[in-house]
């Protein structure tokens, strides 16, 4: 892996770190679950949003943990680990934002979308399965150091980036009601960009530090 040819002699600090960034993701999961849930299998969002809120609140705890452990890490193993640092803490960020576009899905649940009985449920289903597929095994990946797992995911990723895009660009230009098109556009969309994140974090096992984020840049990233 990148991060651990850039560690000096702080490992075990950093394999904390790293433990708390998998938590993170596991939490992430766990939201996107449920958001997904309450919009495709009509969960309740009164009950379904306070646990999910309490979840989400876990990960920015994790992220303002995270941050301050590797201030700390810097500051005592200095310039040996300055690499490895500088890469958790690009990744830490986008992480944490995983789960903000889960909320962001549920959001759409919350404001009254309901895709129980949608004609092109199937097609949602689909894809929201794989991209919560997607959180666990880019973990997995990180975690194992498997650059040609992550290598195979992250063209299968783009290739996904590539489907949600023509997904949204028709329905922009379709004549569908904006009750029907807006809502679908915002839920590809925001699978677009946990997909994207994801991508930002395998990154860090197969490329240098400079080069990570650039293939979220490559298809138009942003926050």
């Amino acid at each position: 892996m990148v991060l651990r040819f850039f560690r000096g002699h702080g490992g075990d600090g950093l394999d904390h770190v790293q433990r708390q960034l998998l938590e993170m993701l596991a939490n992430d999961r766990e939201a996107f679950d449920a958001a997904t849930s309450t919009l495709l299998s009509g969960g309740d969002p009164a009950t379904v949003g306070p646990a999910l809120r309490a979840t989400d609140a876990q990960v920015n705890e994790l992220e303002r943990e995270i941050r301050r452990e590797l201030v700390v890490h810097a500051s005592v193993h200095g310039a040996g680990d300055i690499a490895a640092v500088l890469v958790y803490m690009s990744i830490v960020k986008d992480v944490e934002r995983i789960g903000d576009y889960a909320k962001n899905i549920f959001d759409l649940a919350a404001a009254g979308v309901d895709f129980r009985e949608a004609p092109d449920r199937p097609t949602m289903l689909r894809y929201r399965d794989r991209a919560a597929e997607m959180i666990t095994e880019s973990g997995a990946v990180f975690a194992g150091d498997d650059q040609d797992r992550a290598h195979a995911l992250l063209a299968e990723a783009d290739g996904m980036l590539d489907t949600f895009d023509e997904l949204v660009n028709a329905l922009v230009h379709s004549d569908d009601v904006a009750h029907d098109a807006v809502p679908r556009a915002l839920y590809y969309r925001h699978l677009k960009r946990i997909v994207a994140h994801l991508m930002n974090l395998l990154t860090a096992v197969v490329m240098p530090v400079d080069r990570l984020d650039y293939l979220d840049e490559s298809v138009g990233g942003e926050e």
